[in-house]
């Protein structure tokens, strides 16, 4: 193993001792096989295999524990759920993975954001076999959502929950304008540029502009351009096409976008977007309810979506995987954990979920009538789309995510406030590699 995740294991050891958690107790009440000895009739009952499933506070979570005993009596295996936010997952399943725990049978992660460095520390078992063994089991997974749970042809988790970066858009000032849905980034710009009109308090267009929130809805923009975060092992933004992207992204937020756009994450931007203060918007799909609810948005019957926009190298939008399943490592259980995530991966129930509104990366789900049901069709043929030609990643794929992220950050911000960006990029370029290098 590699000195650093070497220390990543120690560091998430002391981070037990310091949120007082004893590996000892870590998981005691999670499932093992149960059974009872001998009662008054001399005969033994049979043991009932249980399985501890680690997951987030996720509306996926909550709909599958409503569905968990259809699993439990087609298997006879009992399903214990453990939920955590966000950030208190991570840690948590961070500590008990470095203990070595036996206790995390099937865990919910986020590949993008704790994927790698779990998967280089030997947390996830490979699932490659299991996999293997279904015949034409991923055929009917979205290509992009699988490419980040892969290393190689090595799977270690399958693709759980999804988003992509469409386009947000007015109908009404679009169709008063005269102006066609963009289709390029040439013509949004174009569009954004003749409906600004900040003198009636609406820009042309809003997206986050906050330092590292940026980064991840940047990204589509840089695909479009031909560039990348990194290639090879080396980064990449001081290519050519990574500084076009730059300059088209912090000049559409320049020229027609908000005031205070450099503070913008996405609950800003969207809300910028919601009362009516602007007239495109990009960002994630599984956003959509705050534009749409009437309850949130002032402009609720006006939105549209549509695919993001094709750039000079074409239409290359993030298509992420942003919760995935995985089977801890050190399981006792993995037939029974593998059984799980065969059940809740499989069509029938990704029907079902994403029914209630939780997207998942099955195709055909995508192209039937339950699984758009709680989508605008525009905004359902835009995913679809989109799936076509998605890209697996909207961040550096690397483990010091955090750091990459206001590394690139830097670049975005230099854009939008109309600096030199090539100088920036250059800097940054630097303080990228020795992250890069670090990770070697």
């Amino acid at each position: 193993m590699k000195k650093s995740f070497v220390g990543f294991k120690k560091a998430a050891g002391y981070l037990a001792l310091a949120v007082g958690i004893s590996s000892s107790l870590v998981g005691c009440s999670s499932g093992t096989n149960t059974s009872s000895g001998s009662g008054s009739t001399g005969k033994t009952e049979k043991k009932v295999e249980e399985i501890r499933v680690v997951a987030a506070n996720h509306p996926w979570t909550e709909s599958i524990k409503a569905l968990l005993p259809e699993f439990e009596k087609e298997t006879g295996i009992k399903v214990k759920v453990d939920s955590y936010f966000e950030d208190q997952l991570t840690q948590k399943t961070a500590v008990e993975f470095a203990s070595n725990s036996k206790n995390i049978d099937v865990v919910m992660f986020r590949p993008l954001q704790d994927g790698k460095m779990f998967h280089k520390s030997g947390y996830f078992a490979d699932m490659t076999d299991y996999v293997g063994k279904e015949k034409g089991y991923t055929d009917d997974f979205i290509p992009s959502s699988l490419g980040s749970v892969k290393d190689g042809e090595k799977v270690f988790g399958l693709p759980l929950v999804t988003e992509t970066e469409v386009l947000y858009y007015r109908k009404d000032l679009l169709e008063k304008a005269g102006i066609e849905v963009p289709k390029t980034l040439e013509e949004l710009e174009a569009a954004a540029k003749k409906l600004n009109d900040p003198a009636h308090g609406v820009s042309g267009f809003v997206a986050r502009g906050k330092r590292a929130a940026a980064v991840t809805q940047f990204s589509s923009f840089l695909y479009g351009f031909g560039g990348d975060f990194m290639k090879d092992g080396k980064s990449a933004i001081t290519a050519p096409e990574a500084i076009e992207a730059f300059n088209y992204y912090g000049n559409l937020l320049n020229k027609y976008g908000p005031k205070g756009t450099l503070n913008m994450s996405w609950p800003e931007a969207m809300a910028v977007f919601t009362q009516g203060k602007a007239a495109f918007y990009t960002d994630a799909s599984s956003l959509f309810t705050n534009a749409t609810d009437a309850s949130k948005s002032t402009v609720a019957d006006k939105v549209g979506f549509a695919p993001f926009p094709a750039g000079p190298n074409g239409t290359k939008p993030y298509v992420v995987t942003s919760w995935a399943l995985g089977i801890g490592a050190n399981s006792e259980k993995k037939d029974a954990a593998w059984k799980f995530i065969k059940w809740v991966e499989s069509k029938e129930m990704v029907a079902k979920l994403q029914a209630e509104g939780n997207p998942g990366a099955r195709i055909s789900v995508w192209n039937s009538p339950e699984g758009t049901a709680k989508f605008p069709k525009d905004l359902a043929a835009a995913i679809a789309e989109n799936g076509k030609s998605g890209t697996p990643y909207d961040r550096p794929v690397v483990i010091n995510v955090g750091n990459a992220r206001d590394t690139i950050g830097d670049v975005i911000l230099a854009a939008i406030e109309g600096k030199d960006v090539k100088a920036a990029a250059e800097k940054a370029d630097g303080e990228f590699q020795k992250i890069l290098d670090s990770e070697k």
